[in-house]
């Protein structure tokens, strides 16, 4: 059986990393951490569990982290997480089919069609993934979003896939956005089980990411030159929203995830005006 290393980045995530540690203990040959500085007792934590510990200064694109993590792991597969994840016994027996070399692709409608919105989305990755011939070298692994205690199952989130699994040496994240996926020399297949995301346990905690992912939004918009003026602000402010909570919500079925799927469309839909007051305010402080 090939080596696997779980590499994860992390900042002031005492709550989670146990349980993130936990769930692959049985699988990782070595376990990596890149802290950015933290002030809680994330690193005691990461080291009882007998992780390979890193420092590395904050950066707001933390995907730079993330790739120092990927770098520092010695596996001949490297299992990237994030702290609010836990590997499922499924999943975890999965990846092992990975490693020992018996691991079959299931094929499945769901998964192909997420993955064309991915590629879609997300050029340098669909430039460096499509259409090579060879072994596979990486895996997208399907996510269950935990929201407010309860799986968001529809609302456009599910499969919500990420290539996390990758062979040694052939996937990289590039660290220029926070929405990129892996750039991959060579073919990318997916797991089937689910990986289980306990990014938003409760409302403040989504919030307080709602307000550092629109940040983001204000710098890559800063970046674009963005255009500045009333209409842009109406679309953003009206239009924008309205259409993507109807089709959150409508069309992609929210209503079926109840209370949840409902909050979930509205502040989905709220994130693109947040945003844009953000830059407009920004813009008009500095006039």
């Amino acid at each position: 059986m090939q080596k696997l290393s779980v590499a994860l980045a992390v900042r002031n995530e005492e709550v989670n990393i146990s349980k993130c540690l936990d769930s692959v203990k049985d699988i990782a040959d070595e376990i990596v951490v890149v802290d950015e500085e933290s002030t809680d007792k994330t690193v005691e934590i990461a080291k009882k569990h007998n992780a390979k510990v890193f420092t590395e200064p904050h950066h707001e694109i933390f995907h730079i982290t993330k790739q120092k993590a990927i770098d520092k792991s010695t596996g001949d597969w490297i299992l990237q997480l994030d702290a609010d994840e836990v590997v499922t016994p499924e999943l975890a027996l999965e990846i092992k089919e990975v490693l020992n070399g018996t691991h079959k692709t299931v094929s499945n409608d769901l998964f192909a069609r997420h993955q064309r919105v991915v590629e879609a989305r997300d050029p340098a990755f669909a430039k460096s993934s499509g259409g090579r011939s060879g072994p596979v070298v990486a895996f997208f692994i399907p996510r269950l979003n935990m929201f407010l205690g309860k799986p968001l199952i529809h609302a456009g989130v599910y499969p919500d896939a990420v290539i996390r699994l990758l062979k040694k040496g052939k996937a990289h994240l590039p660290g220029k956005s926070v929405h990129e996926q892996m750039v991959v020399d060579g073919q990318v297949s997916w797991l089937f089980n689910n990986l289980e995301h306990n990014d938003s346990p409760t409302l403040r905690r989504y919030l307080q990411r709602l307000d550092r992912y629109t940040d983001l939004n204000v710098s890559e918009f800063e970046q674009k030159k963005f255009a500045k003026n009333i209409f842009v602000l109406i679309f953003y402010s009206t239009l924008k929203p309205i259409f993507v909570f109807l089709k959150l919500f409508v069309r992609h079925k929210g209503f079926l995830d109840g209370i949840p799927g409902f909050l979930w469309s509205a502040f989905s839909a709220l994130h693109f005006p947040i945003a844009y007051f953000k830059y407009w305010i920004r813009y008009n402080n500095k006039v």
